[in-house]
């Protein structure tokens, strides 16, 4: 059912400092707080098996801007997984920023390079004297993390957009495209299913809001959030535009583990640094593809040539050019 949000939610309150020269002006984050938006609709999300068409899980995420896949992974498969992060995951410290992103009992993993191509690759007319030609940007690793979600300390991660890390400043559209900077999967180990008790949502789960072609600008609202509920193996994809947020774990002693991947654009910044996070031993022996899916290639025209050489063949991992 259709409904027409006059305001924001009450416990979400607008700016009330002004900056000059801000991407998105004061005034118009002001104004978003006080008009009346295009009706909000509920929709179901769309789930998918492992051996769907790519072309359906892509036709999904535009209508809906988040899509379930069902058993992307074997058992066996994430026994392993687990098997190489679980140290890494337990060598992290409590977070202790205080923007509150993260419960201080939830540990993390970064850096754990080990259908992004319908969205995210770039391509672009460009003149050269006479010449127009088309330049092609593919797309590249934006970051990894695995989470560790235990339920001491647990709270609801507060509704927000991923793209908002490269100043998205989308207008409102009534149907796809919106150029989404990222898509995003999340892939699960543990059972994520909605508890009993009124709010209380699947442990250490995903929520989002199907909000993927609205405006920048139009705060989140929770009573339009929808909870992936999940097994092990599990997938959830969906569109950076997308406001979504990570769910308390509400049993008393389960622990949740969630494995996380972005993708970009390639002439974006990458969220994490992945030439520190991968150390150079070990990036050269990654296999070609992989090299160059972690930022190791040139974005055309001509973004993050080396020494002028466009291709990972012709540097050296000495770091001098040759």
């Amino acid at each position: 059912m259709a409904v027409l949000t006059q305001h924001p939610p009450a416990n979400i309150d607008p700016p009330t400092v002004g900056y000059d020269d801000v991407h998105i002006p004061y005034e118009r984050i002001r104004d978003a707080h006080t008009r009346s938006w295009p009706p909000r609709r509920k929709l179901d999300v769309p789930v998918y098996t492992a051996d769907a068409k790519p072309d359906d899980v892509v036709a999904g995420l535009k209508k809906v801007g988040g899509v379930i896949v069902r058993g992307i992974l074997s058992k066996e498969a994430l026994l392993q997984i687990e098997k190489d992060m679980r140290p890494h995951i337990e060598a992290d410290l409590p977070w202790e920023a205080d923007n509150g992103f993260f419960p201080p009992s939830t540990r993390r993993a970064f850096g754990l390079v080990a259908v992004c191509d319908q969205f995210l690759i770039s391509e672009a007319y460009t003149w050269y004297g006479n010449p127009n030609e088309v330049s092609i940007s593919p797309p590249q690793l934006n970051n990894t993390i695995a989470f560790s979600v235990r339920p001491e300390d647990s709270f609801d991660q507060r509704l927000h957009r991923h793209d908002d890390i490269h100043y998205a400043n989308r207008q409102r559209v009534e149907v796809y495209p919106n150029r989404p900077t990222l898509v995003n999967l999340e892939l699960v180990s543990s059972s994520l299913q909605r508890g009993p008790q009124k709010r209380t949502v699947p442990p250490a789960s995903f929520r989002g809001a199907i909000w993927s072609l609205e405006a920048t600008e139009q705060p989140p609202d929770e009573a339009f959030a929808h909870y992936a509920e999940l097994e092990p193996g599990d997938g959830f994809i969906m569109l950076s535009s997308r406001y979504h947020g990570g769910s308390a774990n509400t049993t008393a002693d389960e622990g949740r583990l969630l494995f996380s991947c972005f993708m970009t654009r390639g002439y974006l910044r990458q969220e994490e640094n992945q030439y520190i996070c991968v150390p150079v031993d070990i990036a050269k022996e990654l296999p070609l593809r992989l090299q160059k899916l972690i930022g190791y290639a040139v974005s055309e025209v001509g973004i993050s040539f080396i020494c002028r050489k466009t291709s990972i063949h012709q540097i050296t991992w000495s770091g001098i050019c040759q």
